[in-house]
């Protein structure tokens, strides 16, 4: 059944970390072979934060998506933070971000929607509904990833993959009746047996920050079992993605462009094979930012707009899995 909501997305920023991490450097960061990295994972550049905060990154890419719309905050009806990391665990991220805007007095309501890699989706379908609703008109998604501080070095194929960086979408209800931009249809699939194979157990009311020692330390780093994962994901992602074309109601020939989250260059490679992905239809950006947990979608998207690859009234395809297992996907019309 599709759920077709009159939303549209009116603009999109990014802010990027000061300091850029090549793969050479990451080569002696881990301590491997040069090349090793690029040939690994593909990621040519990374960033990583030196004094920015999860906050500061989120101000700043709300602030590059209001000038894109040429809005002001006072524009705006909700923030909604959808990473997969925290800065904190209480109070929520978004609360922080407001606070970095310098609009702590502002009233305006600030909460998470957290499904790691797959936030911004999950975010982005539950958070339409409510601007389609009126409920919140005008709403800013903001997706702030630091992933190197909780890295666990020692485990190089995972560490080479990852990047920080954020990225905010403001959304709007759509009220012209010649403006063809919508959300389409969305879906989302959650298979628990696979709930470890990607996790920090540390820092949550199992395993609280009091608990940490030298000893359990790598409870309190990422930890991915990326075969398991891919073999997982190979077996569900084609049915998955054929049940999100049909709700849709179109073919992925009708797609014009498929953004996917970055998770690595293998699972890029996986959505090609497996998906029957065009070259031209597919929006890499991998090898720039490596796997930015739930920014990458959105850093994906703003990229997409500005290169020119998705103009409006194009159909453009988000799609990824993330740690539960998830898998999600959201088809609009730009």
């Amino acid at each position: 059944m599709q759920a077709t909501r009159n939303v549209k997305i009116a603009g999109t920023g990014t802010y990027l970390p000061k300091r850029q991490v090549s793969a050479n450097e990451m080569d002696r960061l881990l301590g491997t072979e040069p090349g090793w990295v690029l040939r690994k994972s593909d990621v040519s550049v990374r960033y990583f934060v030196e004094d920015e905060t999860a906050a500061q990154m989120g101000a700043y890419a709300v602030k590059a998506a209001l000038a894109d719309t040429g809005l002001t905050f006072a524009d705006i009806d909700c923030i909604v933070c959808t990473s997969g990391t925290m800065e904190q665990p209480i109070p929520c991220t978004a609360a922080l971000i407001q606070k970095a805007l310098g609009e702590g007095d502002s009233g305006t309501p600030a909460f998470d929607i957290n499904s790691t890699c797959l936030s911004f989706v999950a975010g982005l379908d539950t958070m339409s509904y409510l601007a389609d609703a009126g409920r919140y008109p005008r709403i800013v998604l903001v997706a702030t990833e630091i992933a190197s501080r909780g890295l666990n070095w020692s485990d190089k194929e995972s560490a080479a993959l990852f990047g920080d960086g954020a990225a905010a979408v403001v959304i709007e209800r759509n009220g012209r009746p010649d403006d063809r931009s919508k959300i389409v249809h969305a879906a989302m699939r959650t298979y628990g047996k696979g709930a470890h194979l990607s996790e920090i157990r540390g820092g949550g009311s199992k395993l609280p920050a009091q608990s940490f020692n030298p000893d359990n330390e790598r409870d309190f780093l990422f930890h991915m079992d990326g075969q398991a994962i891919f073999k997982l994901a190979s077996k569900i992602l084609p049915d998955f993605t054929r049940e999100l074309l049909d709700g849709a109601g179109c073919r992925m020939s009708d797609i014009k462009l498929v953004i996917p989250h970055q998770g690595s260059a293998m699972a890029m490679r996986l959505l090609r094979k497996k998906l029957g992905i065009a070259e031209e239809q597919l929006m890499y950006i991998t090898p720039e930012y490596g796997n930015t947990i739930a920014a990458s979608i959105p850093i994906g998207l703003h990229e997409a707009a500005k290169q020119g690859r998705i103009r409006r009234g194009d159909r453009v395809m988000l799609l990824g899995t993330s740690a539960g297992v998830s898998l999600g996907g959201l088809i609009f019309d730009y």
